[in-house]
């Protein structure tokens, strides 16, 4: 039968202080000696440590005596009845904790590390079908052990509370608790349809917009509607509202039917653009950039699904943006 001990046989350290306690390159031979001195200092019993780590109770007295002779300290104070921990074992004790929980996480990592990725997989997408679907489905097919449970739409979700593994978002990440890489930037464009410009015209500046029908996007979280950037020439009450849409995909749809014009990212466009079924207006007024990221709960082993999806996720669109950066579509 394998033991903690046995197990532990394997490590050697070289501990350090800086204090006048000096362990300056003293070597102990084995985890599983500190280990056993642990559990003897927390249960005042080599009997008591010795059925936690798997020994008898001489044997724990023998690694701990050992320990005293390579450290050259009494550790515990003994008597035929009981044992008291040193002012030496204490500040050893505070030590040992430390290397000890150290020496646990590398193997909880390490034991991660090697899990293959399988499993069920909730994600959050924006409803923006050109550019992130395509790589979504890219990942089913390399990860066919993998169930992606997709919750498609443009709200604010809170990650943790709602049970996401991971969400793409635009904007700047907010939430302490979230890790976060950033997939690209993107630029906003003003869409509309041929057949929109054909009946309506193009507009030629930023003050023509209050003579067309516009397309608002509308935050879910607040109700407000998202700020263009011609507002600081024409006043906000003077830029029309048509329709107004909590989600950006209807907006899409919108412009491309003919329905007015819209504001859009163009990574969600472009393609469009270049097929003819949008073009853009007020080209000068498209300055406002966006960040896309993609958000995941803080852990210290993250579970080898959202490992891997993180990884694909952020190698895929990265290498997109980088596409459309070199075309200027970015």
């Amino acid at each position: 039968m394998t033991t903690k001990w046995d197990d532990a046989k394997k490590f050697s350290l070289i501990l350090f202080t800086t204090d006048g306690f000096s362990l300056m390159a003293s070597r102990v031979e084995s985890i599983g000696a500190m280990q056993a001195f642990v559990q003897a200092a927390d249960k005042r019993s080599f009997k008591l440590a010795g059925q936690t780590v798997g020994l008898t109770p001489s044997a724990v007295g023998k690694a701990i005596q050992k320990l005293e002779d390579q450290l050259g300290v009494r550790l515990f104070h003994r008597s035929t009845r009981s044992i008291t921990i040193t002012d030496e074992g204490l500040l050893f004790l505070d030590r040992c904790r430390r290397i000890l929980a150290e020496v646990e996480a590398a193997q909880a990592e390490l034991a991660v590390a090697g899990a293959a990725p399988r499993g069920r997989l909730k994600i959050s997408l924006p409803v923006e079908p050109t550019l992130l679907l395509p790589v979504v489905s890219e990942f089913t097919e390399a990860y066919p052990d993998i169930e992606l449970d997709l919750d498609i739409n443009d709200r604010f979700v809170d990650v943790i509370e709602e049970g996401f593994d991971a969400v793409i978002r635009s904007g700047v990440p907010k939430d302490s608790r979230l890790l976060h890489r950033k997939l690209g930037t993107f630029e906003w464009r003003f869409v509309a349809s041929p057949d929109y410009v054909g009946t309506y015209g193009a507009p030629m500046a930023a003050s023509d917009l209050a003579g067309h029908r516009c397309l608002r996007h509308r935050y879910p979280e607040t109700g407000r509607l998202m700020p263009w950037p011609v507002e600081s020439v024409l006043e906000a009450a003077a830029v029309p509202v048509t329709i107004a849409a909590n989600m950006m995909g209807p907006l899409l749809e919108l412009a491309e039917k003919g329905r007015g014009i819209a504001f859009l990212p163009h990574f969600a466009v472009f393609r469009k653009i270049e097929a003819g079924l949008l073009v853009e207006v007020l080209p000068a007024q498209s300055k406002e950039v966006g960040s896309l990221n993609l958000l995941w709960p803080a852990s210290r082993y993250p579970l080898p699904k959202v490992r891997v999806f993180v990884d694909f996720i952020a190698t895929r669109l990265a290498r997109e943006f980088v596409e459309l950066r070199s075309t200027g579509s970015a």
